[in-house]
């Protein structure tokens, strides 16, 4: 993920927002015409550049559905054999800059927020794994080892762009303010959403927020609006036909779109290795792959995918054991050597921007505000069950109407039967 200032995070969100990057077609691109009548000058090395008669548009292939040139050997492109796909990051390990020109220069305040906003997800997973565990909540799922790619993907967003989530992306609304206590309310845990913040409720079935988020791009460009879209999804979801339709639309329709791929090496069970390749270039999506654990490193109308190589540290979900396909080495390996906070946290210590007392003050304050936020929402009665029905449609649909009207009939006849003092009125 990447905040604003990184030149590969600007240069895809400024471009889908509208901004084509300038191109400069040079030499390169011209053709050297022979006069009237007159044959090409043969070439001994290339039978396809401009000179000769094979390279002349009368000779180039004329299908309308391909840019490319004609071939006179048979030979199939084996994926083997292709180069992978290179990982772009900032920062190494150490939290080191590699190169000084890469380096986004925030200030102070800004990287403290990201790192401050990475730890807090961190500390609140950490709560309510441990609630449902004790069978306070019914269900979770944790961000551990991710923390850097969603929270830095979020500064590199304007306030105003919209944001499908998959199930992961809690630090994005926490970046954008979402307080805490609403984690904890009244919708089922993980499923967020937000209209102030411009978050779609998140939905439990793999994949279809893609083609939604296609949608809401296209009405943007049809709308003429400055502002994008950014779609998060799991490397597992990719495989879902819905991702399919989803970049076939936003190529063909070139709307404004980030696909943010967060390729975190396991589908639930199933290795990335057994279900997953590359997919953005084969639909004419412009495509990098960057390191979600650098939280620096990732970040004309046109779709973008990004996909960003990064670790799931925590079981999939609290239904979840992943001892049994995996093993204790491999996690501890990245929670010990390769965990975005830490890598962070060397990055402030060597500005001298953060030290040990300030660490511990920090975990110890921001333990509580999450405790806190987690008792209130405790105390707090349940949601009426007349809220089933709303927030879902900006104008009710008469399906909705009649079950709502079915429902209080039930329990005005029944309600004996409902711990209904646990609702609110």
């Amino acid at each position: 993920a990447a905040p604003p200032p990184s030149p590969s995070s600007q240069s895809a969100l400024g471009a889908a927002r509208g901004h084509a990057p300038r191109e400069d077609g040079g030499a390169a691109g011209a053709a050297v015409a022979a006069a009237p009548g007159a044959r090409p000058e043969a070439c001994p090395q290339c039978p396809r550049c401009p000179r000769c008669p094979q390279g002349s548009p009368e000779e180039r292939p004329q299908f309308p559905g391909a840019s490319a040139e004609f071939a006179e050997r048979l030979e199939f492109i084996q994926p083997q054999v292709l180069a992978g796909i290179p990982v772009y990051r900032v920062m190494d390990r150490q939290g080191q800059v590699i190169r000084d020109s890469e380096d986004p220069q925030l200030p102070k305040e800004q990287v403290l927020k990201l790192y401050k906003t990475m730890t807090l997800l961190n500390t609140m997973d950490r709560i309510l794994y441990e609630s449902q565990r004790q069978g306070r909540i019914s269900f979770y799922m944790t961000n551990y080892g991710e923390e850097g790619r969603h929270v830095g993907s979020a500064a590199a967003l304007d306030d105003a762009d919209l944001v499908f989530g998959q199930y992961r992306e809690a630090g994005v609304l926490l970046y954008r303010g979402y307080p805490l206590e609403l984690f904890m309310g009244r919708q089922m845990p993980v499923h967020y959403g937000c209209r102030e913040r411009h978050f779609v409720t998140i939905s439990s079935p793999l994949a279809t927020q893609i083609p939604q988020a296609v949608g809401a791009a296209y009405a943007i460009k049809r709308a003429d609006a400055s502002r994008a879209v950014v779609c998060y999804f799991g490397e597992g979801a990719a495989s879902e036909g819905d991702a399919h339709a989803g970049f076939n639309f936003a190529a063909t329709l070139e709307c404004p779109i980030v696909f943010f791929c967060r390729n975190n090496g396991y589908a639930i069970s199933t290795p990335t290795s057994e279900q997953y390749p590359a997919r953005g270039p084969g639909y004419g999506l412009l495509s990098i792959r960057v390191d979600g654990n650098d939280v620096f490193g990732g970040g004309v109308n046109q779709p973008f995918l990004i996909e960003a190589m990064t670790y799931r540290i925590g079981h999939h979900s609290t239904s979840d054991d992943s001892s049994a396909y995996r093993s204790v080495d491999e996690v501890n390996y990245w929670d010990k050597q390769d965990h975005p906070i830490s890598r962070l946290r060397h990055y402030l210590g060597r500005r001298g921007w953060w030290d040990e007392p300030q660490e511990q003050e920090w975990r110890k304050s921001s333990r509580k505000m999450v405790l806190e936020a987690f008792e209130q929402a405790e105390r707090e009665p349940k949601p009426p069950p007349h809220l089933l029905f709303s927030d879902v449609y900006l104008e009710m649909p008469p399906r909705l109407r009649r079950q709502r009207q079915e429902l209080q009939r039930h329990l005005e006849t029944y309600g004996e039967h409902y711990p209904l003092q646990q609702f609110q009125k």
